[in-house]
Order: C-alpha cells, then structure tokens, then sequence
C-alpha cells in the first residue's frame, strides 16, 4: 500500500494499512489483559477496559513515543489493590488522577531526562523480568478455575491451539508480512473453533466485557486532609511506577526502531492520560511492554496504530462484545508467550563470561526483584544504586599519585584519578607529611576535585603541611574545580596559598 504522511507526525511517514492491521491485532490482546489486571485489583473487568481505551488513546495521540502501547497494567494493579479493598473503588479513582498529577509535573521538570542514569544492566534485567513474569501468567489459562492443571482433550486442544498460533507467528513472516501474523495467527485458531465446535475457553469466559461508553465521574471523596493522607502513597507509587515502566518501555522501543522518543513529552501524556482515565471510570496504567512490542514487530511505527487499537477496544465493548467473547484464550495465549519469548534478551546470557561481575550482579538482582515482587520501581532503583555503588567503588580504587623531587628540592605529587567521597582515604594515604621537604606541589591535570569531601580533603593535607611550616601549592586545577573551592570557602576555610606561577585555585578564571 502507498503511503501517506501521518496525521499527527508530519515528519513521519506511515503504512496505513500496516498500522490499522496492527491496532487490531493490538486491541484483541489488550481484552484478557485490562480485565486480568481489573481483577487482580480487586476492580471490575470494565474498569481495566475503561483504561486500557483511554491510557490508550491519550498517549497514542499526545505521547512522546510514536508505536508504543499503554493501557492498564499489572505494575499499577498490584499496587492499587490494597487501596481497593480498604477503601474502595472511589479511592482508587482519586488515586489515579493524583498520580497523573504527579506524573504531570515530574514531566513539566523535564524530569524525564533522569533515566539516563540507568545503566545498561538494569535493563537487561527489567526487560528479562518482565518476559518471565508474561510468560508465567500464561500458565494460569492452562488451569481450571481451582487451580488444577487442565486434562485430557481440553488440555490437548488447549495446547494444541497455542501451538498452532506460535508456529503461525514464528513462520508466516518468513513467506510474507502483508498482514500481521499475530492477527493472521488469532483468526485462523477463531475460525478453527468455530468451524470444528471446539470446546475451549474464551474470553467469554473470564468476564464480559460488555458496556457502554466510559462514564464521565468524578471520584466521590471527601475532599479533606485525611483523603489526601491516604491516597497520596498510592498515588507516589503509581506515577513513579508507571514513569519508569513507561519510560523503560520507550527506550526498548527506540532501539527496536532505531529512533528516538521524548520521555518528558511521554511523562505529560501519561499524566494526562491518568487524570481522563480516573475520571473516566478507569483503574489507571502506564506503557505496556507486551502490546508495544506486538505492535512493533508487525511494523507499525506511527500514532494509528495506538489510536485504532484504543479505537477498536471502545468498539468491542459497545458493540462487539457478543463477537469478541467467543475470541479462543489459546490463541492469545500463543500470541503472549510469543511475545515473552521476544521480549527475553537472549544475547543477555552469553555475556555473563563476558561482562563484568558487578553488571551480571545488578542484572540478575533486577530480574529477580521484577519476577518475585512484581514492583517495577525497587527493581530499578535497587539496580541504578547497586550500579552507582559499584561505579563509586572503582572509580575509588582509581586514584594514585606519582611523586619525584625536582633539581630545586621541590616534591611533586601528581594525581592521577577523580577525587570525591569514595577515594579520599586513598588520596590522603598518598603524603608523606613529616619527611616531604619544606615546599610542595599537587599536581591536578589528571584529576578533578569533584565534592565537598574531596575539599575537605584539600583542606586536611594543606593544614597538615602548614602545621608544620611547610608550602603547599595546588597546580593545574580546572576552572569548575576552581569555582568549587572559591564556593566552598565561604562554609570552610580551605588552605591554599597564593601563587601565579601555579595558577593556584584563588586565581581569578
């Protein structure tokens, strides 16, 4: 098909048939998901439905990352379900549009840029949790509804039709990507049910998802002190939750595509997609990474595909419910564990000889936090400051110092490596106060006075020296370095003498 310039992204050019193909293939998988994640939150199907259209359909049209999925999601259901049972749905309402507030301004303060500091190794490990997690909720349709594991022919045909519909979208790609193979894979395990009388499970079968439009509501709270004391952690989780799974999910993306999003212009949409969903009788969500994907690996680049997917939910629950219930669980059964399999990063287990202990720590730990506490955010963060702490550390152990005397008896003392918190023990291990001649110099080219500790430090040695009426002189400082001592002087009196010849940090810069 020829292609036109997108609607929104006039930079951008887009695949119609493609993107719409795609929508819809992204709308089927989105049903058992939204209701499964309702349910988990203790809510009903239609408030995750509800989501899912308007998390959906904001994002697509006002986010920073054309192609990505949102919706409601198990990150934020986990978190929200205490608060449902406490304290009710209206609760959970208000908590949503709090933490679409909250998302608001952390994108407002450009705040987006701070995921620039999670290493590489963290996402390796979030990514490969969250594969593991997609691929063990499958495991749950191969049950009864007691837990027992499925037998005879309903496990037969159970298994049979997931297999049908993973070989569908493992091979079909390699004849012809016309039509999307996970939309091809789900229609021909459909018309197989219908046409043999198959008995199997459907989406009919976990829940309706019949409704109408998404009421407009506003959260029947008090507006008091007290609401805002119980609403405002869950709110706090939620959008840091949902941020850093959206924000995650955007940068897989960008390398998929191989372009780049805007995490700030993703934070406001998701905020705003937040504050409609809880007004709009929604459970709240984020990027999901399964749909994205999906979305994705049938090629669709653009904001369409999310607003035909968005589009097409709305659709089913209005007027395609009677259709869409008799969808065979196998087959979107099949579709997720696909996408788990894609999602796992594969090339993350022959590095394990290869990358550094401290990078196969964090990455494991990451992916382990993710499986076990289904808490997206203490993933990260356990793995951005197990990361930092490592980086601290060796970059401590880094710092030396090579020492001559020269023809006029002057000892030099050359630095070699960053000076902070982590390597001032080492730093000051260096000198040799008492037996040094009486005029001294410490040469910075090769290093960088970095924080308040490392003046201190500065501090220290120089006052060392001066005890006992020796001169120190601090040479080849860098002006940030410079600017940071003349800083630092008007909360301690650091010791540095005077002299051009040096270009000592009391210079002007």
């Amino acid at each position: 098909m020829k292609k036109y310039l997108n609607l929104f992204d006039f930079s951008q050019e887009v695949n119609y048939r493609t993107e719409i193909l795609s929508g819809l293939t992204v709308a089927l998988a989105l049903v058992p998901e939204a209701i499964a994640f309702a349910l988990i939150a203790g809510l009903s199907p239609l408030t995750g439905l509800y989501a899912a259209f308007v998390m959906g359909l904001v994002t697509s049209v006002l986010g920073g990352r054309p192609g990505m999925i949102s919706g409601a999601t198990g990150a934020v259901a986990v978190v929200i379900v205490s608060l449902a049972q406490q304290h009710g749905v209206e609760y959970v309402f208000a908590a949503v549009v709090l933490a679409g507030l909250l998302q608001v301004m952390a994108g407002m303060l450009r705040l987006g840029k701070l995921m620039r500091l999670v290493p590489h190794p963290v996402i390796f490990g979030f990514v490969n949790g969250l594969a593991i997690i997609i691929f063990m909720s499958q495991l749950d349709q191969f049950k009864n509804a007691d837990g027992s594991w499925l037998s005879g022919n309903n496990m037969l045909f159970f298994s049979g039709l997931v297999i049908l519909t993973m070989l569908v979208i493992w091979g079909l790609p390699k004849i012809s990507k016309a039509v999307p193979a996970s939309l091809v894979a789900i229609l021909l395990v459909f018309g197989l049910v219908l046409a043999f009388g198959i008995d199997t499970r459907t989406i009919g079968d976990i829940a309706s998802i019949k409704g109408g439009f998404p009421p407009f509501h506003i959260p029947e709270v008090p507006i008091s002190f007290e609401t805002l004391q119980i609403i405002f952690p869950y709110a706090a989780i939620v959008a840091g939750v949902g941020l850093i799974e959206s924000l995650l999910t955007l940068n897989i993306i960008d390398e998929i595509t191989e372009t780049r999003g805007r995490g700030n212009k993703e934070a406001v949409a998701q905020g705003t997609a937040n504050i409609l969903s809880g007004i709009f009788s929604g459970m709240g969500g984020c990027a999901m990474i399964g749909q994205s994907l999906i979305n994705t690996s049938n090629g669709a680049r653009a904001r369409l595909s999310g607003i035909v997917a968005a589009l097409m939910l709305l659709a089913f629950i209005m007027f395609g419910a009677d259709l869409i219930e008799k969808v065979p669980m196998a087959a979107l059964t099949g579709l997720m564990i696909m996408v788990a399999l894609g999602t796992f990063e594969w090339a993350s287990l022959r590095t394990f000889r290869r990358m550094p202990k401290s990078d196969v720590l964090v990455m494991v730990l990451v992916t382990l936090v993710t499986v076990f506490l289904h808490n997206l955010a203490l993933a990260v963060l356990v793995g951005v400051i197990i990361a930092a702490l490592v980086f601290a550390w060796d970059n401590a152990k880094r710092i030396r110092a090579r020492k001559h005397i020269d023809e006029d008896g002057v000892k030099h003392y050359e630095i070699y490596g960053p000076l902070f918190f982590g390597s001032v023990t080492l730093f000051n291990e260096k000198f040799d106060v008492l037996n040094d001649p009486d005029e001294v110099i410490i040469d910075f080219r090769e290093s960088r006075v970095v924080d308040m500790s490392a003046i201190e430090a500065l501090n220290k040695i120089t006052e060392r020296y001066l005890k006992v009426g020796k001169k120190v002189h601090l040479k080849h400082l860098s002006g940030d370095c410079k600017r940071l001592l003349k800083n630092a002087d008007a909360i301690i009196d650091v010791n540095v003498l005077e002299d051009p010849t040096y270009k000592v940090v009391v210079d002007k810069i």
